[in-house]
């Protein structure tokens, strides 16, 4: 796919002032949204790009309505869970049966996975995904299915607002502190592991300029120690016999900076405010940041041109406004340089955005919001296809995320392998031709409801030329398309005629049903062609 690459332009921050067609929309949805289908299309056209990301970075909702009990009461577990009803949310409830757990965990994925095909036009799911990926969790470790929920709400609440305030938030965050041992931190006995990866991790990076000591990772672990958590309230507190009293010294990188040692019910908080407030401190932490907002958004590779005229002033405006987060979103997603040609197509699709975003363009029949048991097992297909093509949403490899957004050289390339790229096809052709059923309800692309929402699908060129628009970021050869009308739509005919009047006899007389099935395979053929294409790959 190395040719498909092409590494985005000398451009820089300046607004974009160019013409804002559904060409520039269609890449900014979907470099925001999972995928955009025809009705967030149909629902941007005309509107400016200011008006566009106004609403895609001001979601109307945060918090939507909890995970419920799709799955069968166990008659294994120790203590079932028969007091929660069937359709009634699980939060909140303090079983910890190690069955009960486990079904919970599955059902938290499902319904995240529903979140993001339902989700509505705005960046909240592809950020709440980002900030997963950056704090990293994973929900075997953590084990407790209410800590997995609440850490996914502080991600999904704070996805759009200030960094600082939700690095703060993650630190003592239960999940958090099951997942890094913070909870088993204490003076007598100090744990190294979020010392280390608050700042490799999660602030500084691990750049050239990221000069922090082994002696300021003892450091930061004594300031941490104390946090613990209630497994009956579920919420973290700070232990102050547990804490380190004595002074905290930090290197050169940190200014010398010293954190005095404190006792009392507060410690925690004043030495973690501090020792905070001294590594936003640092000119690193920005510039990291937004080098993996880039990179999620833009591309991978982030040369010297690009850290001079992209990433060096948007830490600047990351750090004038306080480490609010949609300045920057707003900076670089407004950019010339976004909106380059060369910065189109040149990002493979992630498994999610690729089943997410398929689930969304094409029409498919999910069931309405009250028939969760199917929902939930639908939703649980297509987790169990990102995992399979290793996204596992929920359960990344390890703290430092999924490798595509930071293992040198691959980066996205990743995502494809010998393994991985015959189960993307083999997704959308199941899709495409057989769908998935559970219960008797289906969910399967109808290939002939999108034709027919193009402007002519008679005309067998257009029909081409309409759908590798919508589908793809980099256009076949004319050569190409001419191929595919000839051996898919005309099966061997040179004339037009053969598709256009297979069509208008389709519509108006469906009940044919030589003709409805020679016009829906063809369809199908012509889906299943587009989407196995490497084009299809990119985003």
């Amino acid at each position: 796919m190395d040719n498909f690459y092409n590494p985005p332009p000398l451009t820089g921050l300046n607004p974009y002032t160019g013409s804002f067609t559904q060409t520039e929309l269609q890449h900014l949805l979907k470099r925001t949204l999972f995928g955009a289908s025809r009705a967030d299309l149909n629902y941007f056209a005309g509107r400016t790009l200011p008006d566009v990301l106004s609403e895609l970075l001001n979601p109307a909702t945060v918090i939507p309505p909890p995970p419920v009990k799709e799955y069968t009461t166990s008659t294994t577990a120790t203590n079932p869970d028969t007091g929660i009803a069937s359709g009634s949310t699980w939060v909140g409830d303090l079983n910890n049966d190690g069955t009960v757990q486990s079904q919970r965990r599955a059902s938290f994925k499902k319904w995240w996975m529903g979140l993001m095909i339902n989700q509505d036009r705005s960046v909240l799911e592809k950020m709440t995904l980002f900030w997963h990926n950056h704090f990293a969790t994973e929900t075997n470790d953590v084990g407790n299915a209410q800590y997995i929920y609440r850490h996914h709400q502080l991600l999904r609440t704070h996805a759009l607002g200030n960094f600082k305030i939700l690095t703060r938030a993650v630190t003592i965050d239960s999940a958090m502190l099951v997942y890094l041992n913070g909870q088993l931190n204490t003076r007598t006995a100090p744990d190294e592991n979020y010392g280390r990866e608050l700042q490799e991790l999660f602030c500084c990076g691990k750049g050239p300029d990221s000069l922090y000591t082994e002696a300021d990772v003892k450091a930061a672990a004594r300031v941490l120690t104390g946090w613990r958590n209630n497994n009956t309230t579920m919420t973290s507190y700070f232990d102050s016999t547990r804490h380190d009293t004595n002074p905290k010294v930090f290197s050169s990188f940190y200014n010398n900076t010293v954190i005095t040692g404190r006792t009392g019910v507060t410690a925690g908080d004043i030495e973690l405010d501090e020792m905070l407030t001294m590594i936003f401190n640092v000119q690193e932490v920005a510039k990291y940041i937004c080098r993996r907002i880039y990179r999620w958004f833009v591309y991978y590779d982030i040369d010297a041109s690009i850290e001079s005229n992209i990433i060096t002033p948007l830490a600047n405006i990351f750090r004038s406004n306080n480490y609010e987060i949609k300045p920057v979103l707003q900076a670089l997603l407004q950019s010339e340089h976004f909106f380059d040609v060369l910065s189109r197509g040149c990002q493979i699709k992630s498994p999610v955005d690729l089943v997410v975003g398929m689930c969304r363009e094409f029409p498919m029949a999910f069931q309405p919001s009250s028939d969760y048991i199917t929902n939930y097992a639908h939703w649980n297909y297509m987790v169990t296809w990102v995992s399979n093509m290793q996204q596992n949403i929920g359960d990344p490899p390890d703290v430092s995320g999924w490798k595509a957004y930071y293992q040198e050289p691959q980066f996205y390339q990743i995502w494809i392998n010998s393994d991985t790229l015959p189960k993307r096809n083999q997704f959308t052709d199941t899709m495409i031709v057989t769908g998935y059923s559970f219960g008797g309800k289906r969910i399967q692309v109808d290939g002939l409801g999108l034709v027919q929402q193009l402007n002519t699908p008679s005309d067998p060129n257009a029909l081409i030329n309409q759908l590798t628009s919508y589908l793809y970021r980099i256009d076949l050869s004319d050569a190409s398309k001419t191929q595919l009308k000839r051996d898919i739509l005309l099966s061997g005919q040179t004339s037009d005629h053969y598709w256009t009047d297979a069509w208008n006899l389709y519509i108006s007389n469906p009940g044919n049903t030589a003709n409805t099935t020679t016009v829906r395979n063809k369809i199908r053929d012509l889906l299943k062609y587009l989407l196995n294409l490497a084009e299809y790959q990119l985003a």
